[in-house]
């Protein structure tokens, strides 16, 4: 996580820096202040999101660095079901308005050939 300190100890230089420089630059230190405010949520908010998907955030570096070990794998099974059913919908409509029984069935037999093809294709690697 970063450090929590930036904020307090940028306030803290800001506020001398416009002492010393009277009001004129006040917009520009204000400015600077937030600035480097935005980049300290950046970092904190970069950091959580990437300790929520299990990786690193080492220290100094934007980003995230992949954890150790084992990769995770990613599911392709949740898309292809879903994509058969999304395109499934119409294509029953189609083909049993435009072809009967027949286009109903060699539409589903080539959803089905589709995922098959998929599920053969993960269980391979």
């Amino acid at each position: 996580m970063p450090d929590n300190t930036l904020p307090r100890d940028e306030l803290r230089a800001t506020i001398e820096a416009r002492r010393d420089l009277g009001p004129d630059y006040e917009q520009a230190l204000v400015e600077s202040f937030l600035d480097k405010i935005d980049s300290a949520i950046e970092a904190r908010v970069r950091a959580e999101v990437a300790a929520q998907n299990g990786y690193q955030v080492q220290p100094g570096t934007p980003g995230a660095s992949p954890p150790r070990g084992r990769p995770k794998q990613t599911d392709s099974t949740i898309p292809i079901a879903l994509g058969s059913l999304g395109i499934g919908i119409p294509l029953t409509a189609i083909a049993a308005g435009e072809a009967g029984p027949a286009g109903l069935f060699l539409a589903w037999t080539g959803i089905i050939l589709v995922n098959v093809a998929a599920a053969l294709g993960r269980r391979r690697r």
